[in-house]
């Protein structure tokens, strides 16, 4: 016969085991869903504590987004392979094209400077301003010239012509070494030939008139202090000289 302990033991001992056995996974699971809920807290509290902001996201969208516009613009700009050497090659046209025109204007004959006029083998400079006639032949020295000298009634009749559209114009005659006897520039005197072109009654030696210039339709003797236009006078530059 059993013993009450015993049986009660015998009874309880394998409830005792199957709770022990049951009791152990729950323990276990408790303890791991407790830790799972606790991380799962502890990041959702990461979440809810320290969010990014959604401004501060589209910013950041914003300056990648121009960041990449403006590569690609300058990628755009970059010119290709064909492109440069095309530049290249019209710059290199540009300039055998000035190399040929330069080559060309240094071959040019011009007998004259641009601001005189040719006429008959001669260059003439009509002044724009005035002074006195020692000034003016001041003037052409400078720039190796003469007060102009007739020579023709050619040169007479262009000379005429022009300074009477100008107004009174000096000429590279006077009488300044000898009262009545006039004399050029370059000491030759007066031919008689030339003596016809004087204005009627002149000269007159009015007022000691002793320089010699072209006024209306012919030649006066005018005060050498007066100021008027003046003309200078030098031989033309041949193309063979020029080259």
């Amino acid at each position: 016969m059993t013993a009450p302990g015993k049986a009660q033991a015998q009874e309880q001992g394998p409830l005792d085991e199957e709770q022990l056995i049951d009791s152990r996974p729950r323990n276990a699971m408790n303890r791991s869903g407790h830790r799972q809920a606790s991380v799962f807290n502890s990041l959702a509290g990461c979440h809810l504590h320290h969010p990014i902001p959604l401004v501060l996201k589209l910013l950041m969208l914003t300056l990648f987004a121009g960041i990449l516009v403006a590569i690609l613009a300058q990628v755009s700009n970059i010119p290709s392979r064909q492109e440069y050497e095309q530049d290249q090659s019209q710059q290199k046209q540009v300039y055998q094209e000035l190399a040929q025109m330069k080559d060309r204007m240094s071959n040019l004959c011009r007998p004259c400077s641009w601001d005189w006029t040719f006429f008959q083998g001669k260059c003439y400079f009509f002044s724009k301003s005035q002074r006195n006639w020692h000034d003016s032949v001041t003037a052409c020295k400078e720039a190796g010239a003469q007060l102009v000298i007739v020579e023709s009634a050619e040169e007479q009749s262009f000379l005429q012509q022009t300074s009477k559209s100008k107004g009174v114009t000096w000429m590279g005659l006077s009488d300044l070494n000898k009262e009545g006897t006039w004399h050029w520039v370059d000491g030759s005197p007066l031919s008689s030939s030339l003596g016809n072109y004087w204005n009627t009654g002149e000269p007159n030696n009015i007022g000691e008139e002793d320089c010699a210039e072209f006024k209306n339709d012919g030649w006066n003797d005018g005060r050498c202090e007066n100021s008027n236009f003046w003309i200078c006078k030098k031989t033309a530059t041949s193309c063979t000289d020029a080259q």
